[in-house]
Order: C-alpha cells, then sequence, then structure tokens
C-alpha cells in the first residue's frame, strides 16, 4: 500500500484500514506463535502499513487543525 492511495481516503476509511490491519497483524503473530505462519514478511509490511495510516491521519489532523 502506497502513501498516495492513503491520501486519497477519508479519515473514516483509513480508521477502518486501521482495524483491518490491525486484525491482520493479531493473526499473523498469532499463525507465528504456533508455528503456521508460512510468509513472515508479511509481518514486516503489514506494520509498516499500519504506521503509514497512522501518519496519514495525523497529517489530515493537522491539517484540519491548521485551518
Amino acid at each position: 500500500m502506497k502513501a498516495s492511495e492513503l491520501h486519497d481516503k477519508t479519515p473514516d476509511q483509513l480508521r477502518d484500514e486501521l482495524v483491518n490491519l490491525k486484525k491482520e497483524s493479531f493473526n499473523l503473530r498469532f499463525q507465528q506463535a504456533t508455528g503456521q505462519l508460512e510468509n513472515s514478511a508479511r509481518l514486516k509490511t503489514v506494520k509498516r502499513d499500519v504506521a503509514r495510516v497512522h501518519t496519514v491521519l495525523n497529517q489530515k489532523a493537522a491539517a484540519a487543525a491548521a485551518e
């Protein structure tokens, strides 16, 4: 997921995306703990996507506060 894709979304859509990513992160960590995780690189990408969503949400909040 690219940050440019996230900039086009509304804050509500970003929050929904964040919830979905956190659920996926939980499931991946659970699979890793039980030894069922096949693609360990997915953990890293989901973690970075969560950070991207947080960054875009903070940028939108700062822009709204500046107006």
